[in-house]
């Protein structure tokens, strides 16, 4: 038996997990922020809940772990930054632990018992309020020891003329420091700011996406754009990786239309020729992240990863 658990800035989830097709929740907690001692509480009061010491525990994170270094990446819990998460986390628990990206998760669910499954190779994209992905390949998971391939969301890349007919996308500034990349007008923020850049009204992504349906011009030209960034972007990662199915998380994937359209973008852009949609929305039947984690901790214990931890330590 093994602990799942997705965390991100506002709330920890929690799992049971004995198989893949057994994973019971145990409940959600705030997730501590600024105290590391009462984050690693939480975990353990929650670890509590499964009613039997588990075999180790998984986790998910909105973050990244220098696969070097083992240094946490994560900006929006502070008392996790900077840490060697891991290890810090198994002294503490006195568990082995695992730990992912929460793309990578959503990735590994989705090329599992998701939209991906049967896939060779599988692109998972994130579009919500930031732009991520992960990339899984005959069934393993690419970052499977930390790292950041995958994050198509950073990087001055989407500095470039889009639309019909085209304009100049502007070189916004990235919460990551760099400016002109996709996270920063890809994302449903980035959504919005492209609205307001060319019509100099800000609206919520999901009224942008409404109106557009509906036959507003203006919302119509930000698609466009929007759509464009979007598209020329996935069809490098796409051509790059060799994907063969981009299953959708976050969001913007529950806009149906605007997947269509660039699914349709996409497939004109790319070296191999599709007769079938490409980009499309996750169909994971358990939360992404909660079985995400849960099969990285499902196949350590497959591979004897737990108990090699627990006789070394």
């Amino acid at each position: 038996m093994i602990i799942s658990f997705d965390i991100g800035g506002t709330a920890i989830r929690g799992a049971v997990v004995h198989s893949v097709t057994s994973v019971m929740p145990i409940g959600r907690s705030p997730t501590p922020r600024d105290d590391f001692t009462v984050f690693v509480n939480c975990l353990r009061e929650m670890v509590a809940r499964g009613g039997e010491e588990p075999d180790c525990v998984a986790i998910s994170i909105a973050g990244v772990l220098d696969p070097e270094t083992r240094i946490a990446t994560c900006a929006n819990i502070p008392c996790i930054h900077g840490r060697r998460l891991i290890a810090d986390l198994e002294e503490a628990l006195d568990l082995p632990v695992f730990v992912a990206n929460d793309a990578d998760c959503f990735t590994l669910a989705e090329a599992t018992i998701g939209a991906g499954k049967g896939y060779s190779i599988v692109f998972g994209a994130i579009l919500g309020t930031g732009v991520g992905g992960g990339l899984v390949a005959d069934g393993r998971l690419v970052n499977a020891h930390g790292g950041f391939a995958g994050e198509w969301g950073h990087g001055p890349a989407a500095t470039f003329l889009a639309g019909n007919p085209p304009v100049a996308v502007p070189a916004f500034k990235c919460g990551c420091g760099l400016e002109g990349c996709l996270d920063a007008v890809g994302s449903a923020r980035g959504l919005e700011r492209l609205h307001e850049f060319f019509h100099k009204r800000m609206l919520a992504a999901e009224e942008i996406i409404e109106r557009w349906q509906h036959g507003n011009g203006d919302a119509a030209r930000t698609i466009d754009v929007f759509a464009d960034v979007l598209s020329m972007l996935l069809a490098m990662v796409v051509n790059v990786t060799g994907a063969t199915i981009v299953p959708v998380g976050g969001g913007l994937s529950n806009a149906g239309r605007l997947l269509e359209e660039i699914d349709t973008r996409v497939r004109k852009r790319v070296l191999r020729r599709f007769n079938r949609p490409l980009v499309v929305r996750g169909t994971c039947p358990i939360e992404p992240g909660l079985m995400g984690a849960a099969l990285l901790g499902l196949d350590a214990m497959k591979s004897g990863r737990t108990l090699e931890r627990t006789i070394s330590g």
